[in-house]
């Protein structure tokens, strides 16, 4: 295997497991000094390896060869990527930064006379880390499962207190939803952005039982 199709390997497959390392960001939105230090680590576990890999070949050498302004909108040159494919590491600092805002004390989402403060809270409330497609149809569905009409993801205005809640909070979250084919593909329907519905699992299910199709 050569040097390009290495690095072609490494940086697609970071690419594909891109949700982890953005909602991995998406955690850290409050926490600046952090995205920095994970940068750092990752730069260093980058510069290593590429030095390890050419030992004979002198630093400028192995910057040129392996680091650039990848991203087409930042001038950052430090980018670890791969020249020939355009892939390339995302930075932890590209995450955008959100000042958490504390929950008035005492302050209960079941109090009616709060109603305004907490739909006021959700809409400054940065959305969870979601792949694109799920994050397009949840806007567009304005946050509800079109089956049963209620939020999609119950406890939204739920925010946990630590990086493994968030984690686990997320991670449920994504098993309690799925992609719905507005048209089934036995019938033709595509896997289009127009053809499909993000709708609970459960509803889902529920959807499909009495007509006995095996589909999304």
């Amino acid at each position: 295997m050569s040097d390009e199709q290495l690095v072609a390997m490494l940086v697609e497959r970071a690419r594909s497991e891109g949700l982890p390392l953005t909602g991995q960001g998406g955690l850290l939105q409050h926490l600046h000094d952090d995205t920095w230090s994970l940068d750092r680590y990752m730069w260093r576990l980058t510069w290593n390896w590429a030095r390890r890999s050419h030992p004979k070949k002198s630093r400028y050498w192995v910057a040129d060869r392996y680091f650039g302004r990848f991203h087409p909108s930042r001038r950052d040159r430090w980018v670890f990527g791969n020249r020939s494919s355009g892939a390339f590491l995302p930075k932890f600092a590209w995450t955008g930064i959100v000042r958490h805002r504390l929950v008035k004390g005492g302050a209960s989402p079941d109090d009616p006379a709060l109603t305004e403060y907490w739909s006021n809270r959700r809409r400054r409330k940065a959305l969870p880390p979601m792949d694109k497609t799920s994050l397009l149809l949840a806007v567009r569905q304005q946050g509800l499962c079109p089956l049963c009409k209620q939020a999609l993801i119950a406890g939204a205005e739920y925010e946990p207190d630590s990086p493994r809640e968030w984690i686990n909070w997320f991670a449920a979250s994504k098993k309690m939803l799925h992609k719905h084919h507005f048209t089934y593909r036995r019938n033709g329907g595509g896997d289009e952005r127009n053809n499909l519905r993000l709708v609970h699992s459960e509803c889902h299910c529920q959807h499909h039982a009495g007509d006995g199709e095996r589909t999304t």
